[in-house]
């Protein structure tokens, strides 16, 4: 299974909506393949124009490692020359904060990953989730 650009569209339509319920700064949110490939991305009027880099960080990081942001972040805390070397891999593109959720099916395999940023990393993430259930798909944050 493969994520639609239809449920791509529904992921970031739930995920602002649900930064607009919770009075979130404005967001950015992106949903990728599972190859690290962008599906979707809307930037909120008031949004910084470098939120796409950001998000697209979280979510790339999420799917070309198979962790979501929430590990990420703890195994940098950890092991921080492990993530910077990981970093280095994929070229600086790796944002290992909340904010980036692995996004996957029925069986549990990873079809892809949402990026969102603008708020704090959690909420972010909360966001993510919002919008990934909403499309009828389990997130991991």
């Amino acid at each position: 299974m493969a994520i639609s650009l239809r449920r791509a569209r529904t992921i970031i339509r739930k995920a602002m909506e649900k930064g607009q319920e919770m009075e979130l700064k404005p967001l950015s949110v992106v949903v990728l393949d599972a190859g690290g490939h962008v599906i979707a991305f809307e930037r909120s009027d008031g949004a910084a124009p470098g939120r796409f880099a950001i998000a697209q960080g979280k979510a790339y990081g999420a799917v070309m490692l198979g962790m979501a942001g929430r590990a990420q972040m703890a195994r940098a805390e950890q092991q921080a020359y492990f993530m910077a070397a990981v970093n280095g891999v994929y070229g600086g593109q790796v944002v290992p904060v909340p904010g980036g959720v692995l996004v996957r099916d029925r069986k549990g395999a990873v079809i892809g990953a949402v990026g969102v940023t603008g708020d704090t990393s959690d909420n972010d993430a909360e966001a993510a989730l919002a919008g990934i259930e909403a499309a009828g798909l389990t997130g991991e944050a």
